[in-house]
């Protein structure tokens, strides 16, 4: 059987690793993964010796996102999801930045993070250095804003429709068509007149 790595002999191998313990910001576990921080300008040098070294060995990248804390002095968090199927086990690496500074590509060490700061790119402006193609990927290349910040408007800025007389998409401001409606929350069963108790007495005794 093979035996997964916890994360408590994931921490104690970081910590008596020399070159990637000083770099380690801080560290927190949830749901039993491993989640540690480290500066955007030591990012690529932690997760390369995360991929190479014998002891960690983590060769997979599955997954790469950003998360916005607008609250926050510095707004963005760039979080790596690596897998290491020699060892069994799962790593969340986490870096801050925000439209002032740059985080480092990782393409070179994990080709499929391309699309992933493409990706983060578009939805959370997040910008990646070295990444030869960041330009969007899922939205369209007028749309203007990034749609997962959360001061982005629900409606959004444009509107995408075909000009029949111009015979071509065109981008338009938001414009809501439905009108205010005032919405009657009363119960369908008040204001029902029913017929009077001492009526109904009356017709029953006649009855």
């Amino acid at each position: 059987m093979f035996i997964r790595k916890d994360h408590y002999e994931l921490l104690e191998d970081l910590k008596s690793h020399s070159a990637i313990s000083s770099l380690v910001i801080k560290h927190e576990v949830s749901a039993g993964d491993l989640s540690i921080y480290v500066s955007n300008d030591d990012i690529y040098d932690v997760l390369k010796i995360l991929k190479d070294d014998d002891i960690f060995l983590f060769s997979q990248l599955t997954d790469l996102c950003g998360v916005d804390w607008p609250e926050n002095e510095i707004r963005f968090e760039v979080v790596y999801n690596l897998l290491s199927m020699s060892n069994n086990a799962r790593i969340r690496v986490k870096s801050l930045t925000d439209d002032k500074d740059n985080i480092q590509s990782i393409c070179k060490l994990f080709p499929c993070a391309e699309w992933y700061e493409r990706e983060a790119f578009d939805l959370f402006g997040i910008n990646f250095v070295g990444n030869k193609d960041l330009r969007r990927i899922l939205t369209d290349y007028g749309f203007e804003g990034h749609p997962l910040r959360k001061d982005f408007p629900l409606t959004g800025y444009v509107e995408v429709r075909y000009d029949d007389d111009k015979k071509r998409i065109i981008y338009e401001p938001v414009d809501l068509k439905q009108e205010f409606r005032s919405f009657d929350f009363e119960s369908p069963w008040e204001g029902v007149k029913y017929p009077d108790d001492n009526l109904d007495s009356e017709n029953l005794d006649d009855k």
